[in-house]
Formats: structure tokens, C-alpha cells, sequence
């Protein structure tokens, strides 16, 4: 088994979640809570590079090392990275989160270790919207935080 943690922090925003993994080609379980987020939902991605130095934005675009178009987590195509949505509750702006993926590893080449985590402002649209931005980030707005994914 290979666990990781990911301590999320933005302004105004904090969380921790734990990503825990069985072996390799086994689903990616992903526990934890987000605090001081705004009600409803937000994109919830991988990011290319384990970079905060200059906030969320060193983190670069959505993991996609398979150069595919930008989906959902149940979708036939989509950037490994791309992991939905979590909802926070509008009256006390807490996210808890469970989430199971089948695509995201903490084994192999392909392995999300060392990358950054980032929660936008807005809801991932998960590929099927009108705008231009769907395609490759599902219009899911500002960065609001971030955290590297390290090995425990």
C-alpha cells in the first residue's frame, strides 16, 4: 500500500486529505475536509508540477500526460488529472471529501506523487460546457488552493 497527504492551503482555506492506494491498477481512495471554501461546488484537479513558490499558478496545467481532451471522473476521455467536483456546505463552507478514482496512481510513470493538488473558485463543468474553457479546464475558474501530494 502507498499512502500519501496533501495539505491544502489558500486564503481563507485549509484541509488536509489523504490519498491511499493498494497497488498498482487498484482505485485511489482520497479522504479528507477542506474548510473556509465558498458554498456549492469546485473543480478539484492534479496539476502538472509540484511547484508552489509562487502560489497555485506554478503548479501548471491539469496532469495530462496523455495529451487528451478535458473530462469528467467518469468520463472515457479525460486529463488524469481531472478528478470533478467537491461541494461545500453554504452554511459553514467545509468540503468533506470521498472520493474513489480508478485513473489518478500512486505507483508507476504516471504516479501523482511530487504534483500539486488545486481547488478552484468555480464548478468544473467536466468537459461538457459552451465555453471555450471547457475543453481544458472545465471553466472552473480562480485557484483557491493548492498543496503537494508527499509520500507518508
Amino acid at each position: 500500500m502507498v499512502r500519501a497527504i496533501c495539505n491544502v492551503r489558500g486564503p481563507g482555506v485549509i484541509g488536509t486529505l489523504i490519498f491511499s492506494q493498494d497497488n498498482e491498477g487498484s482505485k485511489v481512495f482520497i479522504n479528507g475536509s477542506i474548510s473556509g471554501l465558498g458554498g456549492g461546488s469546485h473543480g478539484f484537479h492534479i496539476h502538472e508540477f509540484g511547484d508552489t513558490s509562487n502560489g497555485c499558478i506554478s503548479a501548471g496545467a491539469h496532469y495530462n500526460p496523455f495529451h487528451v481532451e478535458h473530462g469528467g471522473p467518469k468520463s472515457d476521455i479525460r486529463h488524469v488529472g481531472d478528478l470533478g467536483n467537491i461541494v461545500s456546505c453554504s452554511s459553514n463552507g467545509v468540503a468533506n471529501v470521498t472520493i474513489n478514482d480508478h485513473v489518478i496512481s500512486l505507483f508507476g510513470e504516471y504516479s501523482i506523487l511530487g504534483r500539486t493538488l488545486v481547488i478552484h473558485a468555480d464548478p468544473d463543468d467536466l468537459g461538457a460546457g459552451n465555453s471555450p474553457l471547457s475543453k481544458t479546464t472545465g471553466n472552473s475558474g480562480a485557484r483557491v488552493a493548492c498543496g503537494i501530494l508527499a509520500r507518508i
